[in-house]
């Protein structure tokens, strides 16, 4: 396997991980990628990147299963309201692609935000900053990192 960068910076941080290499085939939604690992999809989490404004950005990490509530999303980021950041950008802005969004290593450090549900886990599942990769770690490891706050942020 290939060493990514968000490894790198996982392993710099001294925060145990265990590495999941998976085909592309399957599809790189979180879903299917919970389905290949043999993971609830309730394990497996997203890494959404929203926009308050064209300078304001928040990221949310949430569950396969479950789809970001928008007035949720800008009442925890304290914004009057956020729409999805629009695919095209999200390369240039957080130095990944659609389908292997990591919450970790991002050119910028924005507020991110993890569905509260992560901590019913020992560990969860987040994309390794590629496609085809997804790793495995302790939800409480991965806020401490990047700074998240757990907070509800899915529908109900």
């Amino acid at each position: 396997m290939i060493k990514t960068n968000v490894m790198r910076i996982l392993e710099s941080a001294k925060v145990d991980f265990i590495p999941y290499e998976y085909s592309c085939k399957q599809g790189v939604d979180a879903v299917s990628v919970a389905k290949y690992l043999n993971k609830s999809v309730d394990q497996v989490f997203k890494t959404l990147v929203v926009e308050a404004s064209v300078t304001e950005h928040f990221v949310f990490v949430i569950p396969a299963s479950a789809t970001l509530d928008l007035k949720k999303a800008a009442k925890v980021a304290q914004v009057k309201q956020v729409s999805m950041l629009p695919q095209k950008r999200l390369l240039p802005l957080t130095g990944y692609v659609h389908g292997g969004c990591s919450p970790v290593g991002m050119k910028k450090a924005f507020p991110t935000f993890i569905d509260e549900t992560a901590i019913l886990f020992d560990t969860i599942c987040v994309s390794g900053g590629k496609i085809g990769v997804t790793l495995e770690l302790s939800a409480q490891s991965l806020a401490s990192l990047i700074g998240a706050t757990f907070m509800d942020i899915t529908m109900d």
